[in-house]
């Protein structure tokens, strides 16, 4: 089951287990609502309190279920039944509540957390807006210029700022959320802390002079984006609607449009991308080397060497140390006896025929390993090696994916260069230069700027292509 109930004392406790990060999906929206059944029948429960297990609370929606007729019940409908709850309510917040996470603590009457904890809806780096509710309910807690810059910039907000903005009530020093909804809920019960239902809190003041900063803002720095609008617009139904559930139907609309938009699939295809671009396919599971030597100078060495500690992976600057792997710096010369994997890092705009070498993009915020000549299962370590030691890796066969890019930019006017890399696009893809097409997307987006709301020059270019053939 993912979602059980078991009582403590006189409180009811209902836990989500959905591993690794507690994911919405159908199975846990329908174990809540049975749960809250159960846990409001239960005459000796005198409160609830919500957690989760592992490492974090709910952590969003269920990424399997992109692209998927929605099942019921939806995440709207059970946060309703969650608010309408005759009982105390408490969510205990640990580690990240995102997205639908942080809708679904909304919807409970208190909310305790503990240190470290994060909240955000960052639903608009995916081309959407919160559907369930939290463009209603964040306002009604943080008032209407807070709630537009949490929402339209999706970011993560600290335990700290959350409880001064008012959207937590409590820090707790427990150690675990059991702990801390066990004490919030007594504390509850006993008159020491107030719950508040936050769908029954007036709309929040209206506040122009935010609606007019963020637009401004908006237009000039996305105005090529559709689901920020939107999400101006469902606060501002927060503070027109004549009820939350107006509001909530307004959001809803607003949700779908967001849905709908062509946008909404380009930014998930490469939220998809994102995920695992420095697997080698076919490799059977293996782990990254412990032992790396650093030959030379270059800038990138300093990052490997901030991460190193705490990926378990000691890091030399001499090659004669009997490491695993050497990282050799352009420039820098190996042991040309060394019996272990070489990899050269190497600039973007120039061609090498090395077994194995590493491309970092010009804005360092990605890097493309190469391999020409190597074995795919030693590639495959090294690009474990590189994404413990916080480097964000494409791997890639033959020849460079970023060279192929890069030289089709240089030989473009500004004006083209989107064409440019959506023709390069394809001719890397028919030589094969890539292990995935989405990897192409990726690499386009994160080191060359290409819109990531398109969702990357060869999706454009597939998407041209099979346009016209209709």
């Amino acid at each position: 089951m993912s979602v059980h109930y078991q009582r403590h004392g006189d409180i009811g406790v209902i836990q989500i287990a959905n591993p690794p990060v507690n994911a919405l999906g159908q199975a846990v929206r329908s174990g809540l609502v049975n749960a809250l059944k159960e846990g409001i029948a239960d005459a000796d429960a005198k409160a609830l309190v919500v957690l989760a297990d592992g490492r974090t609370f709910i952590a969003g929606a269920d990424i399997r279920e992109f692209g998927k007729p929605p099942q019921a019940p939806l995440l709207p409908d059970v946060i309703t039944h969650l608010e309408a709850c005759p009982k105390p309510l408490i969510a205990a917040l640990h580690g990240t509540a995102l997205g639908g996470g942080l809708e679904v603590a909304l919807g409970c009457h208190y909310r305790i957390a503990l240190a470290g904890t994060r909240v955000g809806l960052p639903e608009v780096k995916l081309g959407l807006l919160p559907g369930a509710g939290g463009t209603q309910r964040l306002p009604r807690l943080v008032g209407v210029e807070r709630a537009l810059e949490m929402i339209t910039s999706g970011r993560f907000v600290e335990a700290e700022e959350a409880l001064e903005a008012g959207i937590i009530d409590a820090i707790s020093n427990a150690q675990t959320p059991l702990e801390a909804g066990l004490a919030a809920a007594q504390e509850v019960l006993a008159g020491a802390q107030t719950p508040r239902i936050t769908g029954q809190l007036p709309a929040p003041t209206a506040n122009p002079q935010a609606i007019t900063k963020t637009l401004e803002h908006l237009n000039q720095q996305s105005s090529e984006l559709f689901s920020p609008f939107r999400i101006v617009e469902a606060i501002q139904a927060c503070v027109e609607a004549e009820s939350l559930e107006a509001g909530l139907r307004r959001e809803r609309e607003l949700f779908l449009a967001c849905m709908d938009s062509p946008q909404r699939a380009g930014l998930i295809h490469l939220f998809f991308a994102a995920r695992s671009p420095h697997l080698v396919p076919d490799i059977e599971k293996t782990s990254a080397f412990k032992h790396v030597a650093l030959v030379g100078e270059h800038p990138l060495f300093e990052r490997l060497q901030k991460a190193a500690q705490k990926a378990g992976i000691s890091l030399t600057s001499a090659s004669h140390e009997a490491p695993e792997l050497c990282l050799l710096a352009p420039n820098a010369t190996q042991d040309s006896l060394a019996n272990y994997p070489v990899v050269a890092l190497e600039e973007i705009g120039i061609d090498s025929d090395t077994a194995l070498s590493l491309i970092i993009a010009e804005n360092g915020q990605i890097g493309e390993l190469v391999n020409v000549s190597a074995e795919p299962l030693t590639q495959q370590r090294v690009a474990l090696t590189l994404k413990a030691l916080r480097l964000n890796i494409v791997v890639s066969q033959q020849k460079s994916i970023l060279r192929s890019m890069h030289a089709a930019i240089q030989q473009a006017s500004a004006s083209e260069k989107q064409s440019a890399l959506e023709q390069a696009s394809i001719n890397i893809a028919e030589q094969s230069f890539c292990y995935r097409e989405s990897d192409i997307d990726l690499l386009a987006v994160e080191a060359f700027g290409y819109p990531r709301h398109l969702g990357g020059p060869h999706r454009q270019a597939t998407l041209s292509t099979v346009a016209k053939d209709v």
